[in-house]
């Protein structure tokens, strides 16, 4: 991975490749923007550049660079890369860590992925580290959520904005590396300009192509083939994100009739009734059922 290979977000790339040329970053960072747009490859890379003694670029081989892509680096740590809950003593050990001295090069990098994750006592272990440093430690929070981190912590790192992927670079990825053979325009919105959702979409993406049928079908039959047309949606470990293509195409189908735009209220509120554990078939019986009452 180097910079040049990972997408959008020209600007920033640059920026953190210039700033590790001429040896002037910061001692803390915060990567916010939308889950999936490259924040974690792009925190990465610059970790490696700062780590690196030498060229600070994708040739580099020395010891530090090495070390970095066999993924064997003592000098780097990243924290909860699979995105789950971060506990107050994984923080603890984090402030334990920094103040021993690098071993092969002349700074140490700490990650903390999805840093919005951790709670109130966890972040107040990590704000003293945040204030008072050592010189040669730089640490990288990443969040998509911004709100649910303390202001104390938000204060002492320097902020930096990632922007979501273009739709024209997020077609281009989606068909030419990713395989997607029939990329409609719901379906290319639905990524919200996110390579991650792009990922996570592919394997079920031609039953969203059937899911757009189904919307468009829902003027056209009647209640009882529409609603085995509708089995199609009835997806509970992937309904949340059903649920967000349903308004998508809704959106879209709603710029011919206006209808359509009546059926996203239902939708939301089918959403809210999940939330609060209601029963799974009625509540997508009755989303279904309210729709087709809605454009009929």
């Amino acid at each position: 991975m180097s910079f040049k290979n990972i997408i959008g977000n020209h600007e920033i790339r640059e920026y953190l490749a210039n700033s590790t040329k001429n040896n002037n970053f910061s001692h803390s960072y915060l990567f916010l923007g939308t889950d999936g747009i490259g924040k974690k490859a792009i925190a990465k890379e610059f970790a490696k550049n700062i780590l690196c003694d030498n060229t600070k670029d994708e040739t580099c081989t020395c010891k530090s660079c090495t070390c970095f892509i066999s993924n064997n680096h003592p000098d780097f740590y990243i924290l909860n890369e699979e995105g789950t809950t971060i506990k107050v003593d994984e923080i603890r050990n984090i402030t334990e860590k920094v103040i021993e001295k690098p071993i092969i090069s002349n700074k140490k990098v700490y990650i903390i992925n999805d840093a919005d994750k951790m709670n109130k006592e966890a972040q107040n272990c990590l704000l003293k580290t945040l204030e008072e440093p050592p010189e040669y430690v730089t640490i990288i929070l990443i969040s998509s959520n911004e709100n649910l981190l303390l202001n104390t912590i938000k204060s002492r790192c320097m902020t930096i904005k990632f922007k979501n992927i273009s739709d024209e670079n997020l077609s281009k990825f989606a068909k030419e590396i990713l395989g997607y053979e029939d990329l409609t325009e719901n379906l290319l919105k639905s990524f919200g300009g996110s390579i991650g959702k792009a990922i996570k979409l592919k394997e079920n993406s031609g039953k969203y192509l059937l899911i757009e049928n189904f919307l468009k079908d829902l003027s056209k039959k009647d209640i009882i083939d529409i609603m085995v047309d509708a089995k199609i949606i009835y997806d509970k470990d992937n309904i949340n994100e059903i649920l967000d293509y349903l308004i998508v195409c809704l959106f879209n189908l709603a710029k011919e009739k206006r209808e359509y735009l009546e059926c996203i209220k239902h939708v939301n509120e089918c959403s809210t009734r999940l939330k609060a554990n209601a029963n799974f078939d009625m509540s997508m019986d009755r989303l279904v059922f309210k729709m087709w009452e809605e454009v009929k």
